[in-house]
């Protein structure tokens, strides 16, 4: 008999989390790698000139990280389909002043009416919390959102064998294998910082979205 999915596809699951408490993946603050790229002078480049960037922060939370972003003058949206999550970030935003968009969605509908959307994509442990399974859809989806040219940025977590979660485990060969074909790969390694409790745990990779359709390559096996 088959093993029943993680129930972590279901808004129910992660509202339940909050309600309780058990919400340790909230860091109360942007995520490290994400801050020092921005201090560093890394961008979003718009797809026209004199128009800030859009970018999209799925999975986003409390939405720190994208309230960061729209600090820094770029056009956000933060996509999340716990109540609790979107009523906070809502919250938070209000409360700050930031001109943040926060739409209640489940993300693997998005390229329904995002397609090509959005110039750059922030990953923050969203890709450690959906059903590993999903994966690749997952991968499949940041690349139908993000135009030709966009970027991706993403801080995997956590990075180490083993199963069992959220937060799922991840592999080098499992981020290669899901981007192959679908972004190009500019620059890959730990952040000079994490979180105290996520040090050693993250890995940092920017990627070109590629400019055509999706190719099909022969994929590494995973370890």
């Amino acid at each position: 008999m088959e093993s029943p999915p993680p129930p972590v596809s279901r808004p129910q699951f992660w509202d339940g989390l909050y309600a309780e408490g058990q919400d340790g993946w909230d860091l109360g603050e942007p995520a490290p790698a994400l801050a020092d790229w921005l201090d560093a002078g890394g961008r979003f480049e718009p797809s026209a000139p004199r128009t800030p960037a859009r970018v999209a922060v799925p999975g986003a939370g409390r939405g720190h990280d994208a309230r960061l972003l729209a600090r820094r003058g770029y056009r956000v949206t933060a996509f999340d389909f716990a109540d609790a999550a979107v009523a906070e970030a809502r919250r938070l935003a209000a409360r700050e002043g930031v001109d943040l968009t926060v739409a209640q969605r489940d993300i693997f509908t998005l390229a329904d009416d995002h397609a090509g959307a959005f110039d750059g994509v922030w990953e923050y442990t969203c890709f450690c919390a959906i059903d590993p399974a999903r994966r690749d859809e997952y991968a499949r989806l940041l690349h139908a959102i993000v135009r030709p040219g966009g970027l991706l940025l993403a801080c995997f977590f956590p990075m180490r064998d083993g199963d069992g979660g959220p937060p799922f485990p991840v592999t080098r060969e499992g981020i290669e294998r899901v981007l192959a074909g679908r972004f190009t790969v500019l620059a890959a390694g730990p952040p000079p910082r994490s979180a105290e409790r996520r040090s050693g745990l993250e890995w940092l990779v920017r990627a070109r979205r590629e400019l055509g359709p999706p190719r099909n390559v022969d994929r590494p096996r995973p370890a």
